[in-house]
């Protein structure tokens, strides 16, 4: 599979969403025994990047449910996983009776690293993102207090996620130079309104991970080809899925996107990791961008 840069590591060009496993539009779950085949199935196809979060589970009082499954699936796998990058994000907060929050602080942050080592069982987090802006908070403290885990020990490359142009741009200011890896933002057919941010972190290096990549769990993936017909099209010219379309086009629009498409089942990552290897001419990769209005 093609190969791409987040920070100093390198991945595979198509990464693996792991969390409708755990947390999805429908609310339906695979077995836990499905869940580890489906992680391991984008390993087997050549995946070397898995997207979890701590707060990625089915309830409040499970959390940590997702970076276990990626967690079992590594430690069955029969293949070498020294080369796999594993990407958790903390600074959601979720309590008894289902109550959302944001706590961008230090002691909340250092807390949730601890807690995502025990659940990942390492001693240090490759890489950690910092997973919805605290509104209460300024960004720039909450990216000082990033930089102390990353000097603590505790986490090696720092990623933001649903992050605007003015917060990257923060970020890189306080983390230093080349010391943001990544930008995680939804990206989509249906959500193409982080196309600046994309192109923002082209200009600077940094990778951009586009989350919900075929447009979200509750049936924008299935329906992405009959939402915008031009994906099915030229699937059905290169005799390939609407997804594996969009896939390949979101590659094409800038060497720093990785996309991570969320999958549940097998079959499914399976299919989208064969888009690393579709090459669309220029022709059709405007075609998809004038399909959902994007314009350079």
């Amino acid at each position: 599979m093609q190969q791409r840069r987040i920070g100093a590591f390198t991945v595979s060009s198509i990464g693996l969403g792991a969390m409708p496993s755990s947390m999805n539009e429908d609310k339906r779950y695979p077995s836990r025994e499905e869940a580890i085949a489906t992680v391991q199935a984008a390993l087997d196809a050549g995946v070397t990047f898995i997207d979890t979060a701590d707060v990625y589970a089915p309830a409040w009082n499970e959390m940590g449910h997702n970076e276990r499954i990626v967690r079992d699936a590594l430690r069955s796998w029969e293949g070498d996983t020294s080369g796999v990058l594993v990407g958790t994000k903390g600074g959601i907060t979720r309590g008894e009776g289902e109550t959302w929050g944001r706590d961008g602080s230090y002691e909340y942050l250092r807390a949730a690293v601890q807690r995502s080592m025990e659940a990942l069982d390492v001693e240090v987090i490759d890489f950690y993102q910092y997973h919805r802006p605290d509104r209460w908070m300024v960004y720039g403290d909450v990216m000082g207090n990033l930089l102390r885990l990353q000097q603590e020990g505790l986490i090696r490359a720092i990623g933001i996620s649903n992050a605007s142009v003015e917060e990257v741009a923060i970020a890189q200011q306080v983390l230093g130079d080349g010391n943001l890896a990544a930008v995680q933002n939804q990206f989509s057919p249906k959500y193409p309104g982080s196309y600046g941010e994309l192109r923002y972190c082209e200009q600077h290096g940094i990778a951009f991970l586009p989350w919900s990549p075929l447009g979200g769990t509750g049936g924008g993936g299935r329906g992405v080809g009959d939402r915008f017909g031009v994906f099915r099209e030229i699937g059905d010219d290169h005799g390939v899925s609407p997804q594996q379309v969009v896939l390949a086009w979101e590659l094409a629009l800038s060497p720093v996107v990785v996309p991570i498409p969320g999958a549940r089942r097998p079959a499914s990552i399976a299919d989208s990791a064969k888009a690393a290897d579709l090459t669309l001419s220029a022709d059709e990769i405007a075609r998809c961008s004038a399909a959902v209005g994007i314009v350079d």
